[in-house]
């Protein structure tokens, strides 16, 4: 039966995108198979543009941001993409190689399989605000090494880097190869990403809230674009009654304090065994101590804009006159609220009702519940929209992997969170509302290729030989067997 499409209002798509994808659809078309070599060409001309402008990069961050630690610029954007791309080159060579397949019994003799990897032609990457280095040219190494051409959509609250990537980024690599585009939204909120994903890509990756991932897809649906979201969510740690609860702090607070708690794979909230919350709290307000003597400091990250700050305080009033517990692990410092340096707090006792517990915190707040049952964190976490990533911290081999069996998550880092995301030969990806589909090491080329069956006839055909009409006798025979043999 065919389903009548309902109208969908048509999207305006601004001149200088609606060219460029025209131009790098064009280019990709007079050469739809880069060489290998073409392909490292390309993906050390990426590594160059770092290289050759890693301060004015890491200044153009800090700006966005009006204060980001260069440190954590450095290690968890810089460094990481210039990983990505070292061993994204070092196999690149093995992942081109077309694979050999099996053959089915009725092509013999002289058939052959392969499974050729070839380019798509023009992807679409929308980049979020918060690892804008590192989730633009990670992407980038995989799509490129992929032999495609590529289209980039920064943040809103990107312009300054989005604004330097589109300056040096033709020097590098031609604009049929490689553009940048600033957002360009108003302070309406409207910017170019209805039209950006309304582009015939042939393949789209976005990175970003659940929200605007639906309406991503919905656009991109209109072309039938496939699509990689990657999401978010409340990724849960699970601290084990057998594990030491000062090493559970010292690992959850780093990576929650990381970018001032603005990552995906962030821990939302934290299950502490009954009992343990108050020696839980008591060691993360020491180590924050130790770590962030100046919370105005530039080891700090400032939140990212004026609406995210005021919805992290609107959130902790919110749970205070709920009657959650509060600590506030910068007391005794005055935070800079013009730089949007926002007090980290511990949030005990929090009720469902809260909107902390409602909603993914992207900021420095840490919610700490208790239990008593492996079962009844289970069956609270599988309530909900399955996390972008689960932290289980126990050394107990049994627990461990009821909960990895048990919760199902995007990913799982044990004993320390975050990780498994710097892994280069782990696919990334969430499921359900954390996302879809992966990248990574070799599921990023996977992802942005094209897996084509070739098949090859060999000289002599059994199919044209034995089963052709009329079907009585000899082709009844022969399918009669062939039954006989499957039943």
């Amino acid at each position: 039966m065919n389903l009548p499409l309902s109208p969908a209002e048509p999207i305006a798509v601004p001149d200088e995108l609606r060219a460029c994808f025209e131009r790098q659809r064009a280019a990709y078309l007079a050469a739809p198979a880069p060489t290998e070599r073409e392909r490292r060409d390309d993906l050390a001309a990426l590594a160059r543009l770092l290289k050759e402008n890693r301060d004015a990069l890491v200044a153009a961050i800090d700006a966005d941001y009006g204060g980001r630690s260069a440190f954590e610029t450095l290690f968890a954007e810089y460094f990481v993409v210039l990983e990505t791309i070292a061993h994204t080159a070092k196999h690149l060579k093995k992942w081109m190689r077309p694979e050999r397949r099996p053959i089915d019994v009725l092509s013999y003799p002289g058939a052959r399989n392969r499974v050729i990897p070839q380019p798509l032609g023009v992807v679409g990457v929308v980049v979020p605000w918060n690892f804008p280095l590192n989730l633009s040219f990670c992407p980038l190494a995989a799509i490129l090494a992929a032999g495609n051409r590529a289209m980039v959509k920064m943040s809103e609250n990107s312009r300054r880097l989005a604004a330097l990537l589109a300056e040096l980024s033709p020097k590098y690599l031609p604009a049929d190869k490689l553009a940048f585009f600033e957002d360009g939204g108003g302070p309406d909120g409207v910017g170019r990403g209805p039209a950006f994903s309304s582009l015939p890509f042939d393949h789209l990756l976005f990175t970003g809230s659940g929200a605007t991932g639906r309406a991503v897809m919905a656009n991109a649906a209109r072309n039938l674009t496939p699509v990689t979201l990657e999401l978010g969510g409340k990724a849960p740690a699970i601290v084990g009654p057998d594990f030491p609860i000062e090493t559970a702090a010292k690992r959850i607070l780093w990576v929650k304090m990381l970018n001032a708690g603005q990552i995906c794979t962030s821990v939302d909230y934290v299950f502490v065994p009954k009992g343990k919350e108050q020696d839980f709290a008591a060691h993360c307000v020491r180590l924050f101590r130790e770590r962030y003597p100046d919370i105005n400091g530039p080891d700090f990250t400032s939140i990212i804009d004026r609406r995210a700050f005021e919805r992290l305080h609107a959130a902790l009033d919110d749970a205070r006159a709920k009657g959650a517990r509060l600590i506030d692990l910068a007391e005794g410092q005055a935070p800079d609220a013009a730089r949007r340096r926002f007090p980290p707090h511990l949030v005990l006792d929090p009720g469902d009702d809260m909107v902390l517990m409602q909603r993914e915190i992207f900021g420095p707040i840490l919610p700490v519940r208790t239990y008593t049952d492996r079962q009844e964190v289970a069956d609270y976490i599988n309530a909900r929209d399955r996390p972008l990533a689960l932290y289980p911290f126990t050394h107990d081999a049994a627990l461990r992997d009821f909960y990895i069996t048990h919760v199902m998550s995007g990913g799982v880092s044990v004993n320390e969170p975050l990780l498994h995301v710097g892994q280069h030969d782990l696919p990334f990806g969430g499921v359900g509302a954390s996302g879809m589909g992966h990248y990574h090491g070799r599921e990023g080329f996977l992802t942005f290729s094209k897996l084509r069956p070739v098949f090859h006839q060999g000289p002599f055909s059994p199919i044209q030989l034995l089963l052709q009409p009329p079907y009585a006798g000899t082709p009844m025979k022969i399918l009669r067997l062939m039954l006989r043999l499957r039943t």
